[in-house]
């Protein structure tokens, strides 16, 4: 795949959700404000904010769940942010851009397994047989093939949300978006779903954009972008944003543990030279450091 290609361009993006508490009477919130980015095919993207930053209502605009209140979005080269946009083009849409939310709950329709998988491909009109082949593919891409004829609600609570992954690859969608999509699962089960996105994105070249309130999580992205009272305020490599632990701070987001320990050594006086972002790489500076090399 092509990673020069951009998939997703965006330019001038707002969004305003608007409650009406009165027959003439409306309270606007804005939730992103002047958002300008690019997003190449086969990029891996981590999304940072606190609660109530944008980053969600980011992700519903790209899913076109819902409609900008102004500027352009591109998905594919198309147009999708017109006021007059068709059913046609939310379906294509869609088409190509999965998404896979929190709650695995909220994602899962059948009693069984591989019909829930098969829900998504069958909706779009995928012929049985090759229907059946991306539903066996799926499955096997999560690791859930055992359980093809399980029930869903008595699986734990991360087989459940890849059992909901699986359904959004069954589609075949060239990028998926994890809004959060491990924040309810233990550590265990975090570290399957964020192997499951880098199989994605490096195995097979779809285009990832991770949601989360994870650092650890972010730094495993090829890129991150931070968004703050619905501007971007940061869009670099994990380990030039992660550098700037003070500036997170101010944001009410943090840095990875090992960037965090080198920032806090540094304002005691250690001299660390570089910009650490792994364990390993912290731990590899913190000793030349305090030996003096």
């Amino acid at each position: 795949m092509d990673k020069n290609s951009s998939f997703i361009e965006i330019n001038d993006l707002s969004f305003v959700y608007t409650d009406n508490i009165g027959s003439a009477e409306r309270i606007s919130h804005p939730a992103l404000r002047g958002v300008t980015l690019s997003i190449d095919k086969g990029e891996y993207v981590a999304v940072l904010g606190h609660n109530g930053s944008g980053k969600s209502t980011l992700a519903k605009v790209l899913s076109m769940i819902l409609i900008p209140t102004s500027g352009e979005v591109y998905i594919d080269g198309k147009c999708v942010s017109a006021e007059d946009i068709s059913d046609e083009d939310i379906y294509e849409v869609r088409k190509k851009v999965g998404m896979v939310f929190q709650n695995p709950d909220n994602q899962l329709v059948a009693t069984v397994v591989e019909e829930d998988v098969a829900f998504g491909p069958e909706n779009l009109g995928v012929p049985r047989e090759e229907m059946i082949e991306r539903v066996k593919h799926a499955l096997r891409v999560v690791g859930m093939t055992e359980y093809a004829r399980h029930a869903p609600h008595k699986l734990s609570g991360g087989q459940k949300q890849r059992v909901a992954i699986a359904g959004i690859i069954a589609m075949m969608p060239q990028c998926i978006i994890f809004d959060e999509s491990t924040a309810m699962l233990d550590p265990l089960g975090r570290r399957d779903v964020i192997e499951i996105m880098e199989k994605l994105n490096r195995e097979e070249g779809i285009t990832i954009i991770n949601i989360t309130h994870y650092m650890d999580e972010a730094a495993r992205a090829d890129r991150v972008i931070v968004i703050n009272d619905g501007s971007v305020v940061f869009d670099d490599v994990p380990r030039e944003v992660f550098s700037k632990v003070g500036d997170l701070h101010m944001l009410g987001l943090e840095a990875p543990q090992g960037a965090e320990l080198v920032s806090a050594l540094r304002e005691a006086g250690v001299p660390i030279a570089g910009n650490p972002l792994s364990e390993a790489e912290c731990v590899d500076a913190i000793y030349k450091a305090i030996c003096g090399e």
